[in-house]
Protein backbone atom coordinates (compact mmCIF):
# COMPACT_ATOMS: atom_id res chain seq x y z
CA UNK A 1 0.00 0.00 0.00
CA UNK A 2 1.58 3.76 -1.25
CA UNK A 3 0.40 6.92 -1.11
CA UNK A 4 1.82 9.94 -2.56
CA UNK A 5 2.38 13.10 -0.28
CA UNK A 6 3.86 15.99 -1.50
CA UNK A 7 6.81 14.48 -4.50
CA UNK A 8 7.27 11.38 -2.44
CA UNK A 9 5.86 7.72 -2.35
CA UNK A 10 5.10 7.19 1.05
CA UNK A 11 4.09 3.93 2.87
CA UNK A 12 0.85 3.38 3.94
CA UNK A 13 -2.20 4.77 5.12
CA UNK A 14 -1.83 2.59 8.12
CA UNK A 15 -4.46 2.55 10.76
CA UNK A 16 -2.11 1.45 13.40
CA UNK A 17 1.33 0.98 14.14
CA UNK A 18 1.45 -3.23 13.50
CA UNK A 19 3.25 -2.88 9.85
CA UNK A 20 5.45 0.01 11.02
CA UNK A 21 8.85 -0.88 10.86
CA UNK A 22 10.85 1.00 13.98
CA UNK A 23 13.55 2.40 11.25
CA UNK A 24 14.66 6.04 10.70
CA UNK A 25 11.79 7.89 8.70
CA UNK A 26 9.62 10.60 8.20
CA UNK A 27 5.71 10.03 9.69
CA UNK A 28 2.41 11.87 8.12
CA UNK A 29 -0.41 11.40 10.70
CA UNK A 30 -3.52 11.38 7.81
CA UNK A 31 -7.49 12.27 8.74
CA UNK A 32 -10.49 11.42 6.85
CA UNK A 33 -13.81 12.83 7.98
CA UNK A 34 -16.12 11.05 5.22
CA UNK A 35 -14.93 11.18 1.53
CA UNK A 36 -11.99 9.71 0.21
CA UNK A 37 -9.29 12.16 0.22
CA UNK A 38 -6.75 12.28 3.38
CA UNK A 39 -5.51 15.52 4.64
CA UNK A 40 -2.29 16.04 6.70
CA UNK A 41 -2.69 16.52 10.20
CA UNK A 42 1.02 16.31 11.40
CA UNK A 43 4.30 16.06 10.16
CA UNK A 44 7.84 14.38 11.85
CA UNK A 45 10.65 12.18 12.23
CA UNK A 46 11.85 10.09 14.30
CA UNK A 47 15.31 7.42 14.46
CA UNK A 48 12.77 5.03 15.21
CA UNK A 49 9.07 6.09 13.39
CA UNK A 50 7.27 2.83 15.31
CA UNK A 51 7.80 3.68 18.69
CA UNK A 52 7.61 7.66 18.21
CA UNK A 53 3.74 6.81 16.96
CA UNK A 54 3.32 4.50 19.39
CA UNK A 55 4.33 7.44 22.51
CA UNK A 56 3.56 10.73 20.64
CA UNK A 57 2.74 13.86 22.74
CA UNK A 58 0.84 14.86 20.24
CA UNK A 59 -1.83 12.51 19.87
CA UNK A 60 -4.48 14.59 21.35
CA UNK A 61 -4.17 17.34 19.19
CA UNK A 62 -4.55 14.89 16.26
CA UNK A 63 -7.43 13.13 17.98
CA UNK A 64 -9.21 17.07 18.60
CA UNK A 65 -9.14 17.40 14.75
CA UNK A 66 -12.55 15.70 14.21
CA UNK A 67 -11.46 13.16 11.31
CA UNK A 68 -13.43 9.98 11.98
CA UNK A 69 -10.08 8.02 10.65
CA UNK A 70 -6.75 8.84 11.54
CA UNK A 71 -3.99 6.81 10.13
CA UNK A 72 0.17 7.36 9.22
CA UNK A 73 2.22 7.20 5.95
CA UNK A 74 5.86 5.89 6.67
CA UNK A 75 9.20 7.22 4.67
CA UNK A 76 12.39 5.30 5.41
CA UNK A 77 15.33 7.55 5.33
CA UNK A 78 18.31 8.48 6.81
CA UNK A 79 18.55 10.83 9.42
CA UNK A 80 19.90 13.62 7.17
CA UNK A 81 17.12 13.23 4.46
CA UNK A 82 14.78 12.78 6.67
CA UNK A 83 15.35 16.18 8.74
CA UNK A 84 15.22 17.66 4.82
CA UNK A 85 11.72 15.77 3.91
CA UNK A 86 9.99 16.96 7.23
CA UNK A 87 11.14 20.83 6.67
CA UNK A 88 9.88 20.30 3.08
CA UNK A 89 6.20 18.71 4.02
CA UNK A 90 5.56 21.30 6.81
CA UNK A 91 6.14 24.04 4.22
CA UNK A 92 4.06 22.78 1.56
CA UNK A 93 0.82 21.07 3.64
CA UNK A 94 1.62 23.65 7.14
CA UNK A 95 -0.35 20.86 9.14
CA UNK A 96 -2.58 21.95 12.38
CA UNK A 97 -0.22 19.78 14.92
CA UNK A 98 3.13 19.97 15.44
CA UNK A 99 6.01 22.67 15.02
CA UNK A 100 5.35 25.58 12.69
Amino acid sequence: MAIQIGKHNFDGPHGNTGAIHAKSGVYVILGKSGGTQWSVVDVGESASVRERLDNHDRQPCWQRRGHRELAAAVLYVPEQQRMLVERELRASFNPPCGDR
